[in-house]
């Protein structure tokens, strides 16, 4: 669901300030899936993933700076689309075929870093990553709910400080969505325990590729 809570954000405010906007609103939702899923976080993949994501991060905020709203759009659109046509790519093919080793999660965790500060999209990397490895549905679940806590808890400072784009106005706006936070992790909770894996992963490529064409057409 970050996806869409990302493009609708981006329709609804300047691209550039909707990534700053919707961070504290993500780290909220983080809290309450973190809660949730702590116990089942697979930390071998955790750990190969983090060093490149701060990488990324710090190479995002610097790119940043130079690209203006229209550019933010773009780029989203792309790495959003790019990746959903990955994601049905590596649905399709064989797990063996995929580098089960550290150079694959630095190149993703890289991805997931500068895409995470320019757009709040570490979830097409991340999601590419697990789908690629076949992870469990819970365990993509509970690792990417921890990997996304800590790392918009490093974008946050970058944000206010750097680009700010997150000031009080955006704090009080945020308010108002933190019920329907509750209500949407809760109802998300209830359905993934219904569904079956292969049909979670075609949610996730459906919805990434929706998100992508939606901001390209804004």
């Amino acid at each position: 669901m970050g996806t869409i809570i990302v493009t609708l954000f981006a329709l609804a405010l300047p691209i550039k300030e909707s990534t700053g906007a919707i961070v504290p609103l993500l780290i909220f939702a983080d809290c309450f899936a973190v809660q949730k899923y702590y116990s089942t976080v697979n930390w071998m993949h955790f750990k190969r993933l983090m060093p490149s994501v701060l990488i990324g991060i710090l190479l995002g905020v610097w790119i940043g700076d130079y690209i203006d709203d229209e550019g933010f759009k773009i780029a989203l659109a792309i790495i959003i689309i790019g990746s959903g046509v990955v994601m049905i790519i590596s649905d399709r093919i064989d797990k063996d075929r995929f580098p089960n080793h550290r150079g694959f999660a630095y190149t993703m965790g890289l991805g997931a870093g500068f895409t995470t500060m320019v757009g709040n999209l570490a979830g097409v990397f991340a999601n590419v990553y697990f789908m690629a490895l076949r992870v469990p549905k819970i365990q993509f679940i509970s690792t990417t709910a921890f990997l996304f806590f800590t790392i918009n808890f490093v974008k946050l400072p970058f944000h206010i400080f750097v680009w700010e784009t997150l000031d009080w106005h955006y704090l009080l706006l945020d308010i108002w969505f933190l019920p329907l936070i509750v209500i949407g992790f809760y109802s998300g909770y209830w359905v993934v325990q219904r569904i079956n894996e292969e049909m979670y992963r075609k949610y996730i490529i459906y919805i990434t590729l929706l998100g992508g064409i939606l901001i390209l057409f804004k």
